[in-house]
């Protein structure tokens, strides 16, 4: 990685690095408990290993998680329906996350930015399998 990500970057892929994998976990758990769907739970985990980034000190040197302006749940974080308001939430979550990291990474590190690019695209196929 290069030295072009600043601090408060490092913030930002921090935050979407967690935000992408919570939410492909929470889905990933609810194919795979729910629905005993092996297949797609694989699918899933494979795509959850592969949202990583190898050097992690600068993401957790910038992070700072107790000062997140928008730390306190907003009330359409509480308003879930359903279960498939919650699998659409979090594939949602783990899309614009993973957009967010590709977009950041275009700066530092194209490969590491292709490879959230192809997550993305993954997690729209995987979707629309689920739906």
């Amino acid at each position: 990685m290069t030295n072009e990500l600043t601090p408060d970057l490092f913030r930002v892929c921090d935050a979407n690095l967690n935000r992408l994998k919570e939410g492909i976990r929470v889905v990933e758990d609810i194919a795979r408990y729910r629905d005993n769907n092996k297949e797609l739970s694989l699918k899933l985990k494979e795509l959850r290993h592969l949202a990583k980034i190898d050097d992690l000190k600068p993401l957790l040197n910038g992070r700072d998680s107790m000062n997140d302006v928008l730390r306190p749940s907003t009330p359409s974080e509480m308003n879930r329906q359903s279960l498939q308001n919650i699998i659409t939430a979090n594939f949602k979550r783990a899309q614009e996350s993973s957009r967010v990291l590709e977009e950041i990474y275009k700066l530092a590190d194209p490969t590491l930015s292709e490879n959230f690019k192809h997550i993305r695209y993954t997690l729209y196929a995987l979707e629309k399998e689920f739906i």
